[in-house]
């Protein structure tokens, strides 16, 4: 089959603003297309598909017979417009959609793909009902933008990706306006390239509204405007009921344990499974998930290596979920709902649905006769209730934060993301950690994390961290999820609420989700503290707007963790019996 490849084809919007993008097709005859929409430049974002990539080959997409068009979303690459995230990509999309279809190569249908911003661009469209839409493939996505992305699931900035990816897109912004000649002024970019060259220094800056890498008057300052969950994001939330009920069409759903996004990429399955729009989404949407990060497919860390199986081209996913829906070609065999990567085992395992079906949520109850600060201290986790009452108590300075030490984050910089061994956070006075017995017998924990707690605090707004923690019999120490909880969101997200200092609240930290056998010899360990610097921002204690206070301004509290009869704090777990 031989084929086409045609550079720079441009889509007239309803607003008469001109996409670009670019085309490859067979020569001859009519088929469906495949696409991509997205605001990294098209011509960048072609280079990174491949094996192990969350990209898919668009030659793997070719020779299997589709057409496939990447194009640049308005106001980026050769797209003109200006760029505002989120707020186009469904008018955009859905006339990128009906140009597709006016073409003499199409079949009349198309499906979409691609991971990060370019998934949302998917789920904007699926969402619509867009004619020609026949299936969507998000990867790393998440439809609900503030505790899904911007925001962590308690309330919590999520600092690094923040100004990474604010950085970056303001310098492309800035470049493409100087290549343009809409600027003559390079001062901004040079700033901007300057903090690239060291990302991690950006999350330093206080007070971070007044972060100097980011310039004013953009998407940026509204964030950080909007601390809490209110009508600001509200509006541009996807995942209730409402919208995932519009989805009619089956959706492929790709993660990494590791990713960013991966809360947003099982909501996002669950909307469509639960309360889809049509028997074809609820039942034939699918979810599948890896031992990844938001770049890389390998599985390999300087930690923890997954082994061989971790390695994937998810082209081949891509390819027989599209062969299913768009050429109603059925898999040789049943293709499972699930696909799960089971850390510790270490293998790919299917599965009915999510949550599974034979999951214990099972209770393990913190406990310290002594002190549970550091690894050595004597914090421990029993299925049974203590007998006595204790806490463990630690002291957060705004100024020392706990470093950030692997997880689901950006920037993808060693030691900072992925599974990483505590070793360089555990000794630390401000860690408590709490740990089972040796285990003789496997434990699977596969689902949604969770702890409850009872805390109290000096200060009238603190943090609360919590870490899932893999102990080998090596004394490695490997992370599997996290989560935190800004108090003052306690009660919700929408609904700030400041503490009485002292007073002892319940609480839930949502750790998100994972699958991870603990085999025998190793130890399940809970780490408890105050921040997870730069993953989150520093809560500064004080119950001001966090964004606007200097780190000098900040204070010291003291953070108690209560355990005991009266105060049953609790890990939760997803318990799966094989």
């Amino acid at each position: 089959m031989t084929h086409v490849y045609e550079q720079n084809v441009t889509a007239v919007m309803r607003d008469g603003v001109s996409l670009v993008g670019d085309v490859w097709r067979p020569s001859e005859g009519q088929t469906a297309t495949l696409l991509m929409r997205t605001p990294y430049d098209r011509r960048q974002t072609s280079f990174f598909g491949g094996v192990n990539s969350p990209i898919p080959s668009i030659i793997a997409f070719v020779n299997a017979g589709y057409a496939v068009m990447l194009q640049d979303v308005r106001g980026t690459g050769g797209s003109e417009g200006v760029f505002e995230p989120k707020i186009n990509e469904v008018a955009d999309g859905q006339d990128t959609v009906a140009w597709i279809l006016d073409q003499p190569w199409s079949d009349g249908s198309v499906a979409m793909y691609g991971p990060s911003y370019m998934g949302m661009a998917q789920w904007a469209l699926a969402m619509t009902q867009t004619p020609g839409l026949r299936a969507i493939a998000p990867t790393e996505a998440a439809t609900d933008w503030y505790s899904n992305l911007w925001y962590s699931q308690g309330g919590a900035m999520s600092l690094s990706l923040n100004t990474l990816w604010n950085a970056q897109t303001y310098s492309s912004q800035e470049q493409r306006s100087l290549a343009r000649g809409e600027t003559q002024d390079p001062s901004a970019l040079t700033r901007i390239a300057a903090h690239l060259a060291d990302p991690l220094s950006m999350n330093d800056a206080t007070p971070l509204a007044e972060l100097p890498v980011h310039g004013t008057g953009r998407w940026f300052d509204d964030w950080i405007a909007h601390p809490e969950f209110d009508t600001y994001w509200q509006s541009q939330d996807w995942s209730d009921a409402n919208h995932m009920s519009a989805v009619t069409v089956p959706v492929l759903s790709i993660g990494g344990w590791y990713d960013l996004k991966i809360n947003g990429t099982v909501e996002g399955f669950l909307g469509v499974r639960n309360t889809g729009g049509s028997a074809e989404a609820r039942e034939l949407s699918r979810l599948l998930i890896g031992p990844w990060d938001h770049a890389t497919y390998t599985g390999q860390y300087a930690d923890r290596h997954f082994g061989p199986a971790a390695e994937t081209d998810i082209a081949v996913e891509h390819i027989s979920f599209f062969d299913e829906h768009l050429r109603g070609q059925s898999p040789a065999t049943p293709t499972p709902r699930v696909r799960i990567f089971v850390m510790g085992i270490d293998e790919w395992r299917d599965e009915a649905d999510w949550p599974l079906p034979d999951t214990t949520y099972t209770d393990y109850f913190l406990d310290s006769p002594m002190s549970a600060a550091t690894r050595h201290g004597g914090g421990s986790l029993q299925r049974t209730a203590p007998s006595f009452e204790g806490l463990d108590e630690i002291e957060y300075d705004p100024r020392d934060p706990v470093p950030t030490a692997g997880g689901a984050l950006l920037p993808a910089m060693p030691g900072l993301f992925g599974p990483v061994d505590q070793a360089i956070v555990d000794e630390r006075e401000d860690v408590l950690c709490y740990v089972t017995d040796v285990f003789e017998t496997p434990l699977e924990v596969t689902g949604h994390v969770e702890l409850r707690a009872f805390v109290s605090s000096s200060a009238v707004d603190t943090d609360v961290t919590a870490k899932l923690v893999d102990v080998f019999p090596d004394g490695r120490a490997i992370n599997l999820c996290d989560g935190i909880l800004r108090l003052r969101y306690r009660n919700g997200l929408s609904t700030p609420e400041l503490l009485e200092p002292d007073q002892v609240y319940e609480v839930s930290i949502a750790l998100g989700v994972t699958s991870n056998v603990f085999l025998p010899g190793h130890r399940l360990r809970l780490d408890v503290s105050s921040s997870n610097f730069p993953r989150f921002d520093r809560n500064t204690n004080t119950g001001g707007l966090i964004a606007h206070e200097a780190i000098d301004d900040s204070l010291v509290a003291t953070n108690r963790v209560h355990h005991g009869p009266a105060h049953p704090t609790r890990l939760i777990l997803p318990v799966v019996e094989r």
